[in-house]
């Protein structure tokens, strides 16, 4: 007996030593992964194959106390064992499971292979009576078998993972810390164990309970560590796997890690990770949106429907940044049908097609308008055949500089555009019109944000007329990140083209928000208004444009090229301001505000013209528009609104 048991020892030495010597791993790796796939499956078999008839010695050896076994029942189930086990194993799968990848689902199905098999070997041997076989060897085998199947898959994945890692194709994997040692960062490090670009080497933690603890085989460290972890580890990546953390307290880490030699990348929030399994595909660089949003606050659900649900609600420039996500948004509270009206064509099919798949029933009711806000005919076409009951003015020409070179067009689409809109809407008697405006129109600079100051003018005066059937609203607020033309994309493409960067002004600061943020509480806004109310989003802090730029780099994995560090990366230029444009941007024309029902929306009571005034501007407006007659409009403007300074001359590219 004690012979048997040492030669399981010398066995198991063997192994281990075969486990331990590098060069035959690698070599034997190297091999392997250069066999057809065929070759490969047909290894496995001939391993198995092996392993059945060692196990089945063995067993014999245990069960008789001695290495001298019965030779003629030996005999015939060796024979028996491949015919019985085989197939099996090919029904279970065992020869489908590609090694390097192979994890805890391929070691139950050897397990339950092995059991099915050791079951009908059991059988055999009561059927064929084989005397000299005691009814315990079949067990042991099974059990030996498995121990000897599962060792050799388990070897097999670590030698062919560490052959494919160092390839010569495969040498360049990135060096990645994963941020948070939590239920995500375990699940992060096992997708990355067999991938070709990122290695991790150790996970980063803030509870001191798993310090110096090893999970998955990394080491945990404190994040005071992080610095030297990095240098020692010649770590490149860093990767936050936190997705449970509140946005605060993701912004504190990003910011120390700003300082640090290395590209940072993310998993999205709990609810963006399907079925809370991660994947590595989940990743995705921390961008300048991941600083500068904020935890929302949740919303109020009455005032979310009160507007939408089962009503016809109509969203003018659909296919805008903020049109395109009120839509997203409206839809999810089941309006009985929702009017997309667009004048661009593939921004109207292209919002179309996004909400006709999403998984809700009401995406029957969507109704693609091609038309213009300055068509009143075709307005009160729309509002009449749809029973339009609630609208989101969200059409505007909003670019300051564009706006500048083509004041009248400007003029005639954000200040004509919205009288008829809402003159439509007043007809047919809408009962909600909501005013998407912004920051630019208090004590504006520019042309364009004059125009929107007169078309909240033009909603207040339409707002006093006595029992009229809409309330109209107005919702001003600054920047959103990420819409069509803003700064962000614009520097997020200037990165990847190497540099250089280029911004107006060091001094220039602005406000930003998030894009669904800013929807969010515009539809809050607009079930709070009573009529010709002005409500002003809290845009939070204001942001100094260089810094932003600065963060952007370095959140690149970049370096800034300066004076003091020639050898950087990129550059950033000063061009100076744009025509119409201002270093700073407000949100009040005075300070008579007073607090609303939502932390984040303040109702702004402001000087308004009388109805009569505005219906004259607006002939005047549209006689100058129409031959593009710009001074007499500027005049216009700067008559209407008194705050207005032009930063620049006339800049009409048709005068």
């Amino acid at each position: 007996m004690q012979g048997i048991w040492a030669a399981l020892a010398v066995a198991a030495l063997l192994a281990l030593a075969l486990q331990l010597a590098p060069p035959v791993a690698f070599s034997f790796g190297q091999h392997a992964l250069a066999m057809p796939r065929l070759g490969k499956q047909a290894l496995i078999v001939l391993s198995d194959i092996a392993a059945l008839e060692v196990s089945l010695y063995l067993a014999m050896a245990v069960r008789f106390e001695s290495l001298w076994v019965p030779t003629t029942s030996l005999a015939q189930l060796m024979l028996a064992a491949p015919v019985l086990a085989l197939p099996l194993f090919l029904r279970f799968g065992l020869y489908r499971a590609v090694m390097r990848y192979v994890g805890l689902q391929a070691i139950v199905a050897i397990a339950k292979a092995v059991a099915v098999y050791t079951m009908l070997l059991s059988a055999t041997v009561f059927v064929l009576t084989l005397q000299d076989v005691p009814r315990s060897v079949p067990w042991i085998h099974g059990l030996l078998t498995l121990l000897l199947i599962g060792a050799s898959r388990t070897v097999a994945r670590q030698w062919l993972s560490q052959a494919q890692n160092h390839h010569p194709g495969h040498n360049t994997r990135k060096r990645t810390i994963i941020f948070g040692a939590g239920s995500a960062g375990v699940q992060l490090a096992l997708a990355l164990a067999h991938s070709r670009e990122m290695q991790p080497v150790a996970f980063v933690d803030d509870d001191a309970k798993l310090h110096h603890k090893q999970i998955a085989g990394l080491t945990v460290y404190a994040r005071q560590d992080m610095a030297e972890l990095i240098q020692r580890e010649r770590a490149t990546e860093v990767l936050l796997a936190i997705p449970s953390t509140s946005r605060a307290e993701r912004n504190r880490i990003i910011q120390e890690l700003e300082k640090l030699p290395v590209q940072v990348r993310t998993l999205p929030g709990v609810a963006s990770l399907a079925e809370g399994k991660v994947k590595t595909s989940d990743l995705r660089d921390v961008e300048i949106e991941d600083l500068l949003g904020r935890d929302p606050v949740p919303p109020d659900p009455t005032l979310l429907k009160a507007n939408i649900t089962g009503k016809a609600v109509m969203v003018t420039g659909a296919g805008g940044s903020i049109g395109s996500e009120l839509c997203r948004q409206i839809l999810a509270q089941y309006p009985r049908v929702l009017v997309l009206y667009e004048l661009n064509e593939f921004a109207l099919y292209s919002i179309e097609q996004e909400l006709l798949s999403l998984p809700i029933p009401v995406s029957k009711n969507i109704q693609p308008i091609l038309g213009s806000v300055t068509d009143p005919s075709k307005l009160a076409l729309v509002f009449e055949r749809f029973g339009v009951e609630t609208v989101f003015h969200a059409a505007a020409y909003k670019h300051v500089p564009m706006v500048e070179k083509n004041p009248c067009a400007g003029a005639f689409n954000n200040i004509l555009g919205t009288w008829h809109t809402a003159r439509a809407a007043r007809d047919n008697k809408v009962e909600t019109f909501v005013l998407v405006s912004t920051d630019k129109a208090v004590r504006p600079t520019n042309t364009m944000g004059t125009t929107k100051r007169v078309a909240e003018l033009a909603l207040q005066a339409l707002a006093q007329e006595a029992f009229g059937p809409t309330r109209f609203v107005m919702v001003r607020f600054g920047n959103v990140l990420g819409s069509s033309g803003s700064v962000v994309p614009v520097f997020r493409e200037q990165i990847k083209n190497g540099g250089p960067i280029t911004v107006t002004d060091p001094r220039i600061i602005r406000y930003f928000m998030t894009i669904p943020e800013a929807a969010q509480l515009v539809i809050q806004a607009g079930a709070m208004g009573h009529g010709g109310d002005v409500f002003v989003l809290d845009m939070g802090e204001p942001v100094k444009i260089l810094d932003m730029a600065r963060r952007m780099v370095h959140l690149s994995g970049l370096t800034l090229r300066d004076e003091a560090n020639l050898a950087g990366d990129i550059e950033i230029v000063f061009s100076g301001l744009r025509p119409g444009e201002k270093l700073y941007e407000e949100l009040l024309i005075g300070d008579n505000v007073t607090p609303t029902r939502h932390p984040r929306i303040q109702r702004a009571n402001e000087q308004m013209l009388a109805l009569e005034t505005i219906q004259q501007l607006m002939h005047k407006i549209e006689s100058a528009c129409q031959v593009n007659n710009s001074p007499l409009l500027r005049e216009l403007l700067q008559n209407t609104v008194t705050e207005f300074a032009p930063q620049c001359g006339n800049e009409d590219l048709l005068m």
